[in-house]
């Protein structure tokens, strides 16, 4: 199977001055498949932000390349087609909304790469079905919730039908409630088949995906599934990083009652042991 995404050897700084530069990202390499759900993680300055807008060349490496669809990003004139291929969804959902009513700012991308009138109204309800915001098509998106602006935002890169989303930190700005919308449509969107990659520092967010990468330095330390990877605890720690609540509650009661599964690393499953935990505990006689 060939990469929607393929980085060779990127290298990244920021230019301060004439003089001065900061290095970032430190030859890094990866792949990322079609139907992924990939988690980027890493502490504050790891580098994770600066590595996902390389994904769709808003930023471009200093040295190595990277390559959307086979295009290589720092070709000025692949930019067009690798923007429609890898949408991206940022931290604030107010810098992305545009328009007044929400259908109109769903449209407005399309408007812009002169989609026909009624291949655009396909689809911004298709969009805003997706994300389950077609009652509110006629709002005024500042009359909504933080999470319902995230996912009108959502909808407006859904409609322009790219095959991968790259969500920047998008839920760190929301209410409990608020990520767990986006995370529900980012998972219905993946099972639909689209490739999905999260930037975040919420390891609940990242137990969510099927592949973890992290992030240290500027290069890629760790590679591999959620599970493999919260089973690394110590080396986590040392990166500053931690792992999720429930897998910290589920070692907690292993301490106390060894058959309890200590492997856990989402909510329903904690629940689903504790249950087959229950129903296996001998009764207590009175």
């Amino acid at each position: 199977m060939e990469p929607i995404i393929r980085l060779e050897n990127v290298s990244f700084a920021y230019k301060i001055n004439e003089k001065t530069s900061v290095s970032v990202l430190k030859d890094v390499s990866f792949s990322i498949f079609p139907g992924e759900y990939v988690a980027i993680i890493g502490h504050n300055g790891s580098g994770k932000s600066t590595l996902s807008k390389h994904f769709n060349g808003i930023l471009t490496p200093g040295s190595g390349d990277v390559w959307v669809h086979g295009l290589n990003t720092k070709e000025t004139d692949n930019k067009r087609d690798i923007r429609k291929a890898v949408g991206m969804v940022f931290q604030h959902p107010d810098n992305q909304i545009v328009a007044t009513i929400v259908e109109e700012d769903v449209a407005f991308g399309l408007e812009n790469i002169g989609v026909p009138r009624e291949e655009m109204k396909k689809r911004v309800d298709e969009a805003l079905e997706t994300v389950k915001m077609s009652e509110f098509r006629n709002r005024p998106p500042h009359h909504l919730s933080g999470g319902q602006k995230q996912r009108i935002a959502i909808a407006g890169v859904l409609a322009m039908h790219p095959d991968t989303i790259v969500f920047d930190e998008a839920t760190s700005m929301l209410d409990s409630f608020g990520r767990k919308e986006v995370l529900q449509v980012m998972r219905k969107m993946n099972d639909m088949g689209m490739t999905i990659i999260t930037v975040t520092h919420r390891m609940s967010e990242a137990a969510e995906a099927n592949r973890i990468i992290v992030i240290e330095g500027g290069q890629i330390v760790m590679d591999g599934s959620p599970r493999e990877i919260f089973k690394h605890k110590q080396e986590l720690d040392k990166l500053q990083l931690d792992v999720p609540a429930v897998s910290q509650i589920a070692e907690i009661i292993h301490q106390q009652y060894p058959d309890f599964s200590r492997d856990l690393i989402q909510e329903d499953e904690l629940l689903t042991e504790i249950k087959r935990f229950e129903r296996a505990k001998p009764k207590e006689v009175i």
